[in-house]
Order: structure tokens, then sequence, then C-alpha cells
């Protein structure tokens, strides 16, 4: 399923839905949008959903609008197509964005942020689409990194506003499990090929009391976190139970998780950070997006610092 990838570019952003698709020659070539199946979809798509009689389907096109205006104006960012799967007949493209910071005295820290796995948890893939504009239009904060970002992770889900994909299944249960999902199979060809030094999920949970994450356990996750949590809880309280999601937590960390979740496979030697930030579902949209900027901001400081104190060692 490797393919060239496509960048999207300017012209067709005139119009409402059609952009323009540059190959990595930089050749400029007309994807031919809107077509039936094509991502982003431009027509209800024909699934089982959950929807009301009705009420208007998400539109992929509108969420990645900002992303492809930001890409045509600063030349640190790209939007390209990871992949492309079917469902239900139609065809979708796997989307990723990738921000190069300029370097810092040493290579470029890769790192990967997913949102999107559940596709009734749209504050990620919100916040994701901010803090990557605001990235763009500041690359200082981007500075030392490789950011490359998947802001929907379950397409159909996400149209449909369901936790799981149009086929029924929760793929944050199928990965490094030989899943047949083709959502699945995609992002781990990605995590396997990018081999990032961190990957950071976002989801939203309509259980919990506050803002938590899962550090699965390892010190560098944790130390990471914490700070996470802290900055977002400007804009959203922290759950301070002593059970979450079904596991043990203090003060918003959690060291246990479900198996089958996004993650680094098990069996690599050089294990990368990996992170789990949650807020509260039921929090108000806006506070939940401005919670998860600050969290990640958070992340990209406090491991900056890490790797400048580890390179002084």
């Amino acid at each position: 399923m490797t393919r060239s990838p496509q960048c999207f570019g300017s012209h067709g952003l005139r119009r409402s839905l059609p952009f323009l698709a540059v190959e990595g020659g930089g050749d400029a070539v007309e994807t031919g949008w809107p077509r039936r199946g094509q991502y982003p979809a431009a027509q209800l798509s024909p699934g089982p959903t959950r929807r009301r009689r009705g009420e208007l389907p998400r539109d992929l096109g509108t969420l990645f609008a900002p992303l492809v205006e930001a890409a045509l104006h600063h030349g640190t960012m790209r939007v390209e197509v990871a992949g492309r799967f079917s469902s239900w007949g139609w065809r979708y493209e796997f989307m990723r964005v990738r921000l190069a910071g300029e370097a810092a005295g040493r290579r470029l820290m890769r790192l990967g942020f997913f949102a999107g796995l559940h596709g009734d948890e749209p504050a990620g893939c919100l916040a994701l689409v901010r803090w990557l504009v605001g990235l763009a239009a500041d690359p200082a904060r981007a500075a030392g990194y490789e950011i490359t970002v998947y802001p929907v992770c379950n397409p159909t889900g996400f149209e449909d506003g369901t936790r799981t994909n149009r086929a029924g299944k929760d793929l944050n249960r199928e990965f490094w499990q030989r899943s047949a999902e083709p959502e699945v199979r995609l992002i781990e060809r990605e995590i396997e090929q990018r081999r990032f030094d961190g990957i950071i999920s976002l989801h939203s949970d309509d259980t919990c009391e506050g803002i938590y994450g899962y550090a699965h356990g390892r010190l560098l996750n944790e130390a990471l976190l914490v700070p996470a949590l802290a900055a977002a809880a400007e804009f959203l309280p922290r759950d301070s139970r002593a059970v979450i999601d079904g596991f043990p937590a203090h003060d918003g960390v959690l060291a246990h998780c479900y198996p089958g979740v996004l993650a680094p496979p098990a069996e690599w030697d050089r294990h990368p950070f990996d992170v789990i930030f949650e807020t509260p579902a039921r929090a108000p949209l806006e506070a939940q997006v401005q919670a998860t900027v600050a969290a990640l901001d958070s992340i990209l400081a406090e491991y900056r610092r890490f790797m400048a104190y580890a390179d002084g060692i």
C-alpha cells in the first residue's frame, strides 16, 4: 500500500471542497474532487450511522481546510496522503501532516501525534488542527522537532459520530494483534517506518471527572505527562479519583491500560515514550481543545528539556 504522498496546495482551496494535489516532485495535478468515495467525503456516507434524521455528517474537508491553508503559507508544513482504504464501497484517504522545526544542534526529534481513533471524540482532532496551525505560524515552538500528526485515525467513525469504525470495530483495541482493519494496519505501518522518538494519543472520556492520562508505568512517560496535566489544568480540572476507567490512578496518572491500544510494538529494543492524554467528553468542547493544546505545548517543552539534559551528561 506504499504510495508517493500527495501534498495539498493552493488553487482548489478557493472552491468548496476540491484541493490541488502536488506530488513529491512539485508538479501540480488536479485531484478531480469531489468524487463519490473520495476523502474528504463530499456526500452523505452510505454506511450505518447513529445520526438523528436530518443531522448532517461531520465534514472532514472542513476539518482539514485550516491545515491546507496553513501549508500554503508556511513551507515547514505538508499535508499528505499516508494511505487509502475502502469502506462500504467508498474510498478514503488516510491523512498525515508533517511539520519540521529548526534544528537545535542535534538531529530532529521525531514525534507522532494521533487523534480520532474513536470517532465520537472530536476534541483531540480539533486540538491538533489548532495546534498545528499555531506551530506553522510560530515555528520556534517546534524547534528541534520533526512532528508528524494523524488528526483523524478513524475517518468513518468521525463522519458517523461513532466510537467504532463503520465495520463496528473499536480500533483502539486492535493494535499489534494482526488486525484486519485497514486503519489499524496503516497506523502500524507508519509507526514501524517512521520510528518515532515519542507517541502521543489524544482521547476523550465521557465517564471521567476531569483530565487524566496513561503513563504505562514508565518514568519518562510520567515525567512528561505530569507537567502536561498541570498545564491543561488551567482550562479543566484534573480527575483526582483513586480509580479511573477501571484502573488505579494517582493524581490523574494511570500506570496500566487496556490491551491493544495504540502504542509502539512491545518487542522493540529501543522503546519510544508514549503517553495517552484524556479530556472529559462532557466538558465544553472549547475547554477540551484549549486544555489539549496546552498539554501538547508542555510535552514539547519538557521533552526538549529532557534531551538537552541527556546530551549534557
